[in-house]
């Protein structure tokens, strides 16, 4: 959202230069008489529900759409008042500078003791009144400059006094970590990624932090298809074990034919829980086994030794839900070596996804499948949760189409690809203003 104020003699030339500089689709937000003339207040992209978290407590008092308009203009115009009052401040600081380093050698200002001296911490202190906070952020073009000008005298000081600029970091660090809970982060990495960016600039530290993240997911190297041997997929009611095995199945088959492959199910708790599987394998071909009262899960699997790659559904069932323990002791007690991977929904909340590793981890995990990344607004939740819980990603999916919205994960693409996803929603956000 771009806040803008125009002055002129008349409303009529006050709404021309509305029209020239900010276009047709310009919102007014206030219009008054000021002495010389009249003021208009307006903005591009304006959205309602971003005026209220940046004004906070005090749109609480706004009941309509029009005072809350009015609310944001004023806070427009106190912003600028306080900008146009660090601007002369910090004219004054560098007029004070010249004059000291004038007396200190003729322009030469190697007596950094006189210039500090001037320079105080008062001085940076009153600069840092027009710093850029969260609430200012639609105001770029000014923020812009007075960042550049707060920036550049901080630099100065801070070279003459011999002392690192810990302010500045802080700051970008802040910066820094509310961008990447933006991102998806949780506030904890978040925070521990950004304190990593010692100095720079916030794209600096925003690349590095990328990169980090990069490093700390981690993925399979090899696929199920080429490496062979039997794998379970666990996770709640909706996340996407059954069409995931599909697409498995599909994929496999594509490359290698049905013969090698078998599918297995030990979802006996609820009725008709089979028969999505049995349609994938009757579509491709593929027997699919039920582990029941008679049919236990190693004497199945001892049938299927000679299949190169077994995929095993599993019932989507809670701590709270009978056969939850014994179907998870079944997958860990196995002398068979089944390589089980939780499904984890990237539309999920972070704490649910820690929930759900919680109820699942004693079946001994070895890795992940994220499911649903079409579907999510960003992916830095999915990928603190695998970063954080050490969980190798073998797959993910964004899509109903078998076997097509299947691919095999690695880190960079996936974080390239929370990337965009995170570009992609701020572009809705502001084309829905």
């Amino acid at each position: 959202m771009k806040v803008k104020r125009f002055f002129a003699q008349s409303m009529a030339e006050a709404l021309r230069q509305v029209r020239d500089q900010m276009g047709p689709d310009a919102v007014i937000l206030s219009n008054r008489r000021v002495d010389g003339g009249v003021e208009i207040v307006t903005a591009l992209d304006y959205d309602e529900n971003m005026a209220r978290q940046r004004l906070g407590d005090a749109a609480q008092e706004a009941t309509n759409g029009s005072r809350l308009a009015e609310l944001q203009a004023e806070q427009h115009r106190r912003l600028e008042d306080e900008l146009g009052r660090s601007r002369d401040r910090i004219r004054e600081v560098r007029e004070r500078r010249a004059a000291v380093g004038y007396r200190a050698g003729g322009g030469d200002f190697g007596h950094a003791s006189l210039v500090a001296s001037e320079l105080d911490d008062e001085d940076l202190q009153i600069a840092e009144t027009a710093a850029p906070t969260a609430d200012t952020a639609g105001y770029s073009g000014e923020l812009a400059q007075m960042r550049a000008e707060i920036s550049s005298l901080r630099d100065l000081v801070s070279a003459q006094r011999g002392e690192p600029d810990k302010t500045a970091v802080n700051a970008v660090q802040q910066r820094l970590a509310e961008k990447l809970q933006e991102f998806g982060l949780g506030q904890d990495l978040a925070n521990s990624l950004s304190r990593r960016h010692r100095a720079g600039r916030l794209e600096d530290g925003w690349k590095q932090s990328l990169k980090m993240l990069a490093a700390g997911v981690k993925t399979a190297r090899t696929e199920w298809a080429e490496e062979g041997g039997v794998y379970a997929l666990v996770g709640p009611t909706g996340s996407g074990k059954t069409t995931t095995i599909g697409k498995l199945a599909a994929h496999y088959v594509l490359q290698h034919g049905p013969d090698s492959l078998a599918l297995v199910t030990t979802d006996r708790y609820r009725v008709a829980a089979h028969e999505q599987l049995f349609v994938f394998g009757r579509i491709l071909n593929v027997p699919v086994r039920v582990v029941d009262e008679t049919h236990s899960l190693d004497d199945i699997l001892d049938e299927l030794s000679d299949r190169h790659l077994v995929l095993i559904d599993t019932a989507g069932l809670t701590s709270t839900d009978k056969g939850y323990e014994e179907q998870l002791t079944e997958l860990a007690r196995s002398h068979h070596r089944i390589r089980t991977h939780l499904v984890v929904s990237a539309t999920s909340q972070p704490r649910i996804m820690k929930s759900v590793w919680h109820c699942y981890k004693m079946a001994n995990l070895t890795g992940c499948v994220m499911t649903k990344i079409d579907e999510a607004l960003t992916l830095g939740e999915s990928l603190g949760f695998v970063m954080e819980t050490g969980l190798p990603v073998a797959y993910y999916t964004d899509g109903q189409k078998i076997p097509e919205d299947l691919h095999h994960a690695e880190p960079i693409p996936l974080v390239r690809l929370a990337v965009e996803r995170l570009k992609k929603l701020q572009q809705q956000e502001a084309v829905a203003v």
